[in-house]
């Protein structure tokens, strides 16, 4: 078995990418068909908040993702400061506008959903003013790297970026256990199995929190094989420039 280092070069990583990218997007196409449909259409309207509490099936992954995806980044950005593969560097970018694409969607069913519920769109309850800023720092991360040339500057400077906005990505996941106060109710998947929704909901839940994962790996993998063709493409043409 080979080194998981050996998919730094990006020829290994663009081939195994060409291999494993079908397989995967057909997965997340039939596990977000299978969970969706089964959630709003098979399963009962809750007893206080009716059909609203469908809207679970795009909130809860979409925000898992908003978090998970800038913790994916942190790990990138990292090797990418230790070791200096640019494939880390460039996945993280990828992942980049994903994350903010997911943390977008869980804004706005958060509101969606806040609002029959609480009585209002919006409160700068800790979890939703931590979700607010990571998506600011979702933004900044992608319009750093569009403002700096050199991708080596990019990649470090968005690294650095990148470990600061962890902060409220960490906030953003566990900010209903640093504070009592807030109108967010608590985690709906836990651990503790007293802690998750029924399972009536439960089970077309992680179907559709699987379908939601296998999409970013999917979306993932096709823009960093894209972001390392384009890189490859920038160095030819400025090679060209130097002749």
């Amino acid at each position: 078995m080979g080194s998981i280092w050996e998919y730094a070069n990006p020829k290994k990583f663009t081939r195994t990418v060409d291999v494993v990218l079908p397989p995967v997007a057909v997965l997340a196409a039939l596990s977000l068909v299978v969970g969706l449909v089964w959630g709003f259409f098979f399963t009962p309207d809750d007893y206080k908040q009716g059909s609203t509490v469908k809207i679970i099936y795009l909130h809860v992954p979409s925000a898992l993702l908003a978090i998970n995806t800038w913790l994916m980044m942190l790990a990138a950005s990292l090797i990418w400061l230790i070791r200096r593969h640019h494939v880390s560097a460039l996945a993280a970018r990828a992942a980049a506008p994903v994350g903010a694409v997911m943390t977008v969607i869980a804004l706005v069913t958060g509101a969606i959903w806040g609002q029959p519920m609480w009585g209002t769109w919006w409160a700068w309850d800790p979890r939703l003013t931590s979700f607010l800023i990571l998506f600011l720092f979702y933004l900044g991360y992608i319009a750093l790297w569009a403002a700096i040339e050199n991708d080596d500057t990019a990649a470090d400077l968005t690294s650095v970026l990148c470990i600061v906005g962890s902060v409220f990505a960490i906030l953003s996941r566990y900010a209903v256990n640093f504070w009592n106060q807030g109108l967010h109710q608590g985690a709906s998947l836990s651990l503790d199995k007293e802690e998750n929704v029924a399972d009536v909901f439960y089970y077309p839940l992680l179907m559709t929190i699987g379908g939601f994962v296998l999409l970013f790996i999917a979306l993932v993998l096709l823009r960093t094989r894209t972001e390392i063709r384009a890189r490859r493409t920038r160095a030819l043409l400025a090679r060209e420039r130097m002749i």
